[in-house]
């Protein structure tokens, strides 16, 4: 049974590639990932604020006893919050190259077209074998319009492919106007792969304390259906690869992803949730779902139920909205006949 499958021109034993996350903060992790079987690590994210207080760090110590604002740095966050700072991201990256065979992919989050984007150039160096740019952005500004936000993704990525030559994947969130327009423009500006899709942070408020507060909130197997959707849409319309993320947690979920479109399934909560051991236990359902089923290989099944192949095209659109609610029966019985309507 053959379960490779290639991503990022990169050849990989299996589809099975662990996602950004804590976990590789600690290289034993990364081996212990590529012995369970994981054909691939993304690494934890470094993010475009870290790259600012480095920066402004430097220039508080260059003109310390100067006509300096120097209290304007405590409004950024103390490094100590940063885990792992710019520099030693880089080390970490060449060490965990030292430690595994598998591809190590680098992961740099941010949200504006800078200084932290000719970093690249020195993960490069490095020896990542490729960069995931998670771009997140989350827009407050009511002036702002959807062009501008969408031009801005857009120069990020031109920004990056012109520091590198390493293969870059572009991690997305699904609020676009029109998502499949927004593929469409980063293929053509060279993405080589599209991650769909990252999940924003979202504050909740402490009603004992008064205040907002961070928190985690990591995903179910429900999570899936929006990256499979969307990759099923956009599978054989655009030349990058696609990759999902989000709410893969068993075999049948990377399975139903393969399906869709995707060349690979990452995977995140299951491992914070269950240990790093499931990678291997998602591959052995994976492969006892194929035996059972007489696929030979995973190439055989990608993309056999995306849009473009699929029986019932219309089945990822408008049309079968109105049919899966008219369909739904709820849990519990009424006492009497009604009309119900799902708002």
């Amino acid at each position: 049974m053959d379960l490779t499958t290639t991503y990022l021109g990169m050849k990989l034993r299996s589809p099975l590639v662990p996602s950004a996350s804590p976990l590789s903060e600690d290289i034993d992790n990364i081996k212990r990932m590529e012995d369970a079987g994981a054909a691939a690590v993304v690494m934890h994210s470094l993010f475009e604020e870290q790259l600012h207080l480095e920066r402004d760090e430097l220039h508080h110590h260059l003109t310390q006893g100067s006509e300096s604002f120097s209290e304007a740095l405590t409004y950024f966050p103390d490094s100590i919050n940063f885990r792992v700072g710019p520099e030693t991201y880089l080390e970490h990256i060449h060490k965990a190259k030292q430690k595994v065979s598998i591809p190590i992919i680098a992961s740099l989050n941010g949200s504006s077209v800078g200084g932290w984007t000719n970093y690249a150039k020195q993960i490069q160096q490095a020896g990542a074998d490729a960069l995931e740019l998670n771009i997140y952005y989350v827009p407050t500004d009511i002036e702002l319009t959807s062009n501008e936000i969408e031009q801005t993704y857009i120069n990020i990525l031109r920004a990056v492919k012109a520091a590198v030559s390493i293969p870059v994947a572009v991690k997305l969130s699904p609020y676009f106007t029109n998502m499949a327009n927004m593929a469409k423009r980063l293929d053509e500006t060279g993405a080589d792969a599209l991650v769909l899709f990252n999940r924003f942070y979202q504050p909740d408020i402490n009603l004992n304390l008064l205040e907002v507060e961070p928190n985690v909130l990591l995903s179910t197997p429900q999570s899936m259906r929006l990256p499979l959707r969307w990759i099923a849409i956009l599978y054989g319309r655009i030349h990058a690869d696609l990759a999902a993320t989000s709410g893969i947690h068993r075999g049948d979920d990377a399975l139903k992803m393969l399906m869709a479109g995707a060349k690979i399934a990452m995977l995140c909560s299951v491992l914070l949730r269950h240990g790093i051991n499931q990678i291997r236990v998602i591959e052995q359902e994976m492969r006892e779902w194929m035996q059972k089923h007489e696929y030979e290989s995973v190439q055989q099944m990608q993309g056999s139920m995306s849009q473009k192949h699929c029986p019932n095209p219309s089945a990822f659109e408008r049309a079968q909205y109105m049919r899966s609610l008219s369909t739904y029966k709820p849990e519990w019985k009424a006492d009497h006949d009604t009309s119900y309507y799902f708002g």
